[in-house]
């Protein structure tokens, strides 16, 4: 006769490091209340919960919505380092979805999450600024930022980060000067970019470059510019074979030579012919700010003289299936073909 027998193995797809996910309305407050459990464990496990559940846009509302915020904030205080590790990538998915950055803001996070900036656990610190970088995408995040005074910290921070995290910090302060470039300005932001200019990773690269692009708009940051000595750098990236920083590159000189200083520095440190190759650039971005450039460039007369036997080339943009090339390109022929 057939008998009961009860196995003493789990029962498969079960996962010990999560808290058991109560049925339909009831998961997200079980769950908010067992993240400010006294034990360790039923935090962890919760927590482990939590981050598979917000993946999902739908879960992600109604976690903000039960109280999971507040809880989640006491939480980045926690004494265990797995605890603020697993709390900070809670936030860095919820910023992922447009409800987790409103959310952010409506529910003061980002000033409690940048308290972890000399958060000794690696990890702890790159989901923070993983999740700084999200929100600052958002355009209130960055003026929230701003507001905050967090810029000024993140320049100090550069030096200091390890490679991946530098690059979120990049990231982010890109993001933050195209609201507002005088904090940046004034905890001398440009020196520090200019060193950042030249490293070898591309992501590096890529958001310093982005950075100087947005700090050189306004009239202090095309001086900083100048005085930094930052033109023979971003000359030499208009080689580089990443699109994103030949284009801000182009951008910053196409800033920068607005001013007679930025003209002639530009045109010392040798722009023209690298710009004139960017010209013939599939990359919209690239070629736009190429022109630009050199339609700025060419209001000093020695450099419309030298552009005068390019036209050729430029008339080339003439008819490119981009209006924004060809206004540019009509521009720059417009600049250099003037005559007194």
């Amino acid at each position: 006769m057939a008998s009961t027998r009860i196995s003493e193995q789990l029962p498969p797809h079960i996962d010990l490091t999560q808290a058991p996910v109560a049925f339909g309305n009831r998961a997200l407050p079980r769950l908010s209340l067992e993240l400010q459990d006294p034990q360790l464990c039923i935090r962890q496990r919760a927590l482990a919960a939590l981050c598979d559940l917000v993946h999902d846009p739908k879960r992600a509302y109604e976690a903000i919505h039960k109280g999971c915020l507040e809880r989640l904030k006491a939480l980045l205080q926690d004494r265990d380092s797995s605890v603020r590790i697993k709390t900070t990538e809670v936030f860095y998915l919820l910023a992922a979805h447009n409800v987790g950055r409103e959310a952010f803001l409506t529910w003061d996070v980002v000033a409690p999450l940048s308290d972890l900036l000399d958060e000794p656990v690696d990890a702890c610190r790159k989901n923070m600024h993983r999740a700084l970088k999200m929100v600052a995408e958002f355009p209130a995040g960055a003026v929230c930022m701003v507001t905050l005074g967090l810029v000024p910290r993140l320049v100090l921070k550069l030096p200091v980060e390890q490679e991946e995290i530098r690059a979120l910090i990049l990231a982010t302060l890109s993001y933050c000067v195209r609201v507002d470039a005088l904090p940046a300005l004034a905890s001398n932001g440009v020196p520090m970019l200019r060193n950042q200019l030249s490293h070898p990773s591309p992501d590096i690269r890529r958001a310093a470059a982005s950075a100087m692009l947005g700090i050189s708009v306004p009239s202090e940051g095309k001086h900083k510019v100048c005085e930094e000595g930052v033109f023979p750098v971003l000359v030499k990236l208009l080689s580089d074979c990443d699109p994103g920083v030949t284009a801000s590159a182009a951008g910053t000189i196409m800033n920068t030579a607005i001013i007679t200083k930025g003209k002639y520095q530009a045109l010392k440190a040798g722009a023209i012919p690298p710009l004139l190759e960017l010209v013939g650039s599939e990359d919209r971005a690239v070629c736009a700010n190429a022109l630009r450039a050199l339609t700025a460039l060419a209001e000093a007369p020695c450099a419309r003289e030298q552009l005068l036997e390019h036209l050729p080339l430029l008339k080339t943009r003439l008819n490119h299936p981009a209006s924004i090339i060809c206004r540019a390109a009509a521009t720059a022929i417009r600049v250099i073909s003037w005559t007194p």
